[in-house]
């Protein structure tokens, strides 16, 4: 198993969200993209609801939140940011080297954006994420 520096990993997020296009990134509005170790119990009970990128019993990526599709213009007044929050730990578990963590850090990253801008799994899925 390939074990990645904290640092290594939050560059590889960071990598991530620069290959989404400009256009995508000025859209986002009270968003938080964090990373963890490992998801807590509370996370763990959402890996199979809106939001949620496993990978076997894995739970690699978790949008919390409102997507923007469901905001009114009541939004955004006392609102706390929507948090989407990458796994180091399942990532390094589930895909044994550096360059396949990479890849589905970039994939699981764009997944969690995509359920920010209100794409379910059967559409991100037909993307190729």
């Amino acid at each position: 198993m390939y074990v990645m520096t904290e640092e290594e990993f939050e560059l590889a997020v960071e990598s991530a969200l620069e290959e989404i296009p400009d256009r995508f990134i000025r859209s986002m509005e009270n968003v938080v993209v964090t990373v963890a170790d490992e998801p807590d119990e509370e996370q763990l009970a959402c890996r199979d609801v809106f939001g949620a990128e496993v990978c076997d019993d894995e739970l690699l990526g978790l949008y919390d939140g409102l997507p923007l599709t469901e905001r009114g213009v009541w939004y955004g007044e006392g609102d706390m940011p929507d948090v989407i929050t990458i796994f180091k730990g399942p990532h390094e578990r589930c895909f044994q080297e550096r360059d396949a963590i990479l890849e589905e850090v970039r994939k699981t990253v764009i997944h969690e954006v995509g359920h920010y801008f209100g794409n379910d799994e059967a559409m991100l899925e037909e993307m190729g994420y």
